[in-house]
């Protein structure tokens, strides 16, 4: 146990977060049982440290951080050592990449059950269906997603500002009072391409290769959070990284299954299993028409962010599929997202029509009953709303 904490001390000593991250105050940290989704290389490691270091003084044996990586948890199970945390005064318990232990959501079942005045907070991947795939769950844990950088997160990095979220309700009722408190503050669009580049994950600012580090990051995701937690067989991995490069290249738009099914060689069914697991694996998104969902074919796949757009080789997209992507994988978050009739066009929530277009491209005709998401431009007026605001909603 001594081990334990001066790792944790070390840790939550040496954490630095240079962002603190919306999420943070949308928890209730009340609950006995809180689970933090996310995909790899977004920060959940460091937002278990940094509730650490906000909520507990570093020698405080109150709380201790804990890794399924560590070799230790092979021959110990969860609720044994939470019992000895528990019984030295041990009150709140991080556990970190859960999912790397055997019978993890029985064994944090067990702990609810045995010791009613400990708390766990852990992390997982998003791959995980924390109540549909562990029922001894149900009722107990509540569950919340940690995203990579918003624009509004990533510029108040980049500028030290303190701009705050708005809802897309907010944004549409009275986004020229919005602007009026960000413009004389910074100027977004002087930052707005390097977040589309490499502003969605924390470790840009790390002093490493951010399209090697990506590129790894995309590997773990289908190596470990695909493969090992919906239980795949190895050699059916290289099957689905030839999948996702597919539908990577060939941009945002209705995936051609039966082409995709002969090119890897398995059925249609399988391929749309595939497409699904890497969603939830947080590398695309699927979209559909309004009314229609999985397992029907869907209307548009695109990269899950525009950071995965620049690692991919040979650059297929065009500038519209970014601003799209942008979009989509933001709205994405608290929204319902369809596509539209027409290209460029997306349904919102089944009743706000949105057309994504160049600020600068004279030929867009506009109607009344459209909101314009325009580019290009940090300024907007009537239903013509600068997409980089998009960026605020959390």
């Amino acid at each position: 146990m001594e081990a334990f904490f001066r790792t944790h001390t070390y840790l939550v000593e040496h954490t630095n977060a240079p962002v603190r991250r919306t999420l943070m105050d949308e928890i209730d940290w009340n609950d006995r049982l809180i689970g933090i989704k996310g995909s790899r290389g977004i920060g959940k490691t460091t937002f278990l440290l940094q509730y650490a270091k906000e909520h507990f003084d570093t020698r405080d044996r109150q709380c201790l951080y804990i890794n399924m990586n560590n070799f230790y948890f092979q021959g110990r199970g969860i609720c044994d050592f939470a019992g000895e945390f528990y019984r030295h005064g041990g009150r709140t318990l991080l556990i970190d990449q859960v999912f790397k232990q055997p019978n993890w959501s029985k064994e944090l079942r067990q702990c609810y059950d045995y010791y009613p005045g400990l708390k766990i907070i852990f992390t997982g991947s998003s791959v995980m269906r924390l109540k549909e795939e562990n029922p001894e769950l149900n009722g107990i844990v509540k569950s919340y997603s940690l995203r990579g950088f918003s624009f509004r997160e990533y510029l108040n990095l980049m500028t030290g500002n303190n701009f705050k979220t708005y809802t897309l309700k907010e944004i549409l009722s009275d986004y020229e009072s919005i602007l009026k408190t960000i413009l004389p503050m910074a100027s977004p669009q002087k930052y707005f391409q390097d977040y589309l580049h490499h502003g969605f994950y924390p470790f840009f600012l790390e002093n490493r290769n951010f399209s090697e580090n990506l590129l790894k990051t995309m590997n773990m995701m289908t190596e470990v959070d695909i493969l090992l937690i919906k239980q795949i067989e190895l050699k059916y991995l290289s099957k689905i990284k030839k999948l996702f490069y597919q539908l990577a290249i060939a941009g945002p738009k209705a995936p051609n299954i039966s082409n995709l099914a002969k090119d890897i060689n398995t059925s249609r069914a399988t391929v749309m299993n595939y497409i699904k697991y890497l969603a939830e694996a947080r590398l695309v998104n699927i979209i559909y028409p309004v009314g229609e969902e999985f397992p029907k074919k869907p209307a548009k796949v695109m990269l899950h962010n525009t950071n995965l757009q620049y690692v991919i080789y040979p650059m297929t997209f065009t500038e519209q599929d970014v601003m799209e992507t942008f979009f989509v994988g933001t709205l994405r978050k608290d929204h319902k997202v369809n596509v539209g009739q027409k290209p460029g066009y997306y349904i919102i929530d089944d009743k706000y029509k949105f057309r994504i277009c160049d600020a600068n491209n004279r030929k867009v005709r506009y109607s009344n009953d459209v909101i314009y998401a325009r580019y290009h431009t940090e300024i907007g007026k009537e239903n013509k709303i600068p997409l980089w605001l998009f960026g605020f909603i959390y």
